[in-house]
């Protein structure tokens, strides 16, 4: 999205439950940007180094250098005058404040783009992502392929292979081992001290 139909800066956010591409579709956008010769700054959250402490990578391997920040306060104090394109990866794990600079880099022009979880392993809306998804100029959100194989809009998260209970902590970084796309059908999430199945029974 080289040209754009908006009059100042804009918002781009990608969202959908994890292996559903977002950070690929994130790396696509911001290398059209540096082969435009944009100037370009691309971040994440420090706590995010599952692959790459220094670099937002996708599950199928690709990778694009990006400073590590802890929170909202260190981004914003990482930003440069000229830069005209912000990527932000993993946008879930900042606080509030995020919506706020997202606002104001916008409207002084800067295009700003976010990828992250919209909804958290419970089903709930994770962090500031509502927020962004309700302002932002555009909106893409992905699937992924539950093991039922429809589509997936959530994300399961799975301790031991069990799904995890409703009080288990909202944040827990990991990948294929702690997590896999679920549809609506599919998802769990243990609510009582009774083992839950990972597939509720149907009637026939």
């Amino acid at each position: 999205m080289l040209g754009h139909p908006f009059s100042s800066g804009w918002v781009e956010v990608i969202a959908g439950p994890m292996f559903s591409g977002k950070s690929e579709e994130l790396i696509r956008r911001v290398t059209r940007a540096l082969i435009a010769k944009q100037p370009v700054q691309v971040f994440k959250p420090v706590i995010d180094d599952r692959y790459d402490a220094l670099a937002v990578a996708s599950h199928m391997g690709r990778t694009l250098e990006a400073r590590p920040v802890p929170d909202v306060a260190a981004l914003e104090d990482a930003l440069r005058e000229e830069t005209q394109v912000v990527a932000v990866d993993e946008a879930q794990f900042f606080e509030p404040a995020l919506v706020d600079l997202v606002d104001r880099l916008a409207s002084r022009g800067v295009r700003v783009i976010l990828a992250g979880l919209d909804l958290d392993f419970r089903g709930e809306p994770f962090g500031p992502m509502p927020a962004l998804l309700a302002r932002a100029e555009v909106v893409e959100k992905l699937t992924a392929i539950c093991r039922c194989g429809r589509a997936a809009t959530r994300t399961q998260r799975l301790i031991a292979g069990q799904p995890a209970h409703v009080d288990d902590p909202v944040v827990l970084v990991g990948a294929a081992e702690s997590y896999e796309p679920r549809c609506r059908s599919c998802h769990v999430v243990v609510r009582s001290g009774r083992p839950t199945p990972l597939f509720p029974a149907t009637e026939d």
